[in-house]
């Protein structure tokens, strides 16, 4: 199988990686975060990406322009669902790519994090797998989490401190902030248990 990963960062590329290898899948690379917020860090994501690619062999296809303005147009007034949006645009652009070079599947190394929205992505997925023509590849890669970040570690390899967009570093540093979604989740498992 030839599969085109959409990839978030190095560190979390890891284990996906390793484990999409041991299952006899072609991996190639594809960098598209228009999220990544600011500059710095998009660029600081993307050299340590195009390190680590070379110490491993993986093909690497890379859109270096940084991309914020069409990622803020699209969430700004929609933050509740941010998270959303920014899975639809990275995983509609990979599954156009993959389309384009004829690749018999796509996934991402979101599906690694473990704060990232699996049902979310994997229904964008499968959305984006019919509108394209190719196959979403979905497998839960959370159960590497803590090899993942050993193996980053080993290879002194960044790692980024929040997701990557300007809502989730205001989220590392606002405390208030904090609480008011804890709270907000533990109401929404309670709705969900009723």
């Amino acid at each position: 199988m030839k599969l085109i990963l959409h990839v978030c960062c190095a560190p979390c590329s890891t284990y996906t990686l390793n484990k999409l290898r041991q299952q006899d899948i072609d991996v190639s690379g594809y960098f598209y975060n228009p999220n990544i917020h600011p500059y710095r860090e998009f660029k600081k994501r993307l050299d340590t990406l195009e390190e680590f690619a070379g110490q491993v062999d993986l093909p690497l296809e890379i859109e270096r322009d940084y991309g914020l303005t069409e990622y803020l147009r699209k969430v700004v007034f929609n933050e509740k669902k941010r998270c959303g949006i920014c899975y639809d645009m990275r995983l509609e652009k990979t599954a156009k790519h993959a389309a384009e070079l004829g690749a018999d599947a796509f996934s991402t190394t979101l599906l690694y994090s473990r704060y990232q929205n699996h049902e979310s992505i994997a229904k964008i997925g499968s959305e984006m797998a019919d509108k394209y023509g190719v196959e979403f590849y979905y497998d839960d890669f959370r159960e590497g989490w803590q090899e993942g970040i050993d193996k980053a570690i080993d290879m002194d390899l960044y790692r980024q401190p929040y997701c990557g967009c300007i809502y989730s570093e205001q989220e590392r540093y606002d405390n208030r902030l904090k609480k008011k979604m804890r709270k907000e989740r533990k109401a929404a498992l309670k709705k969900q248990q009723f």
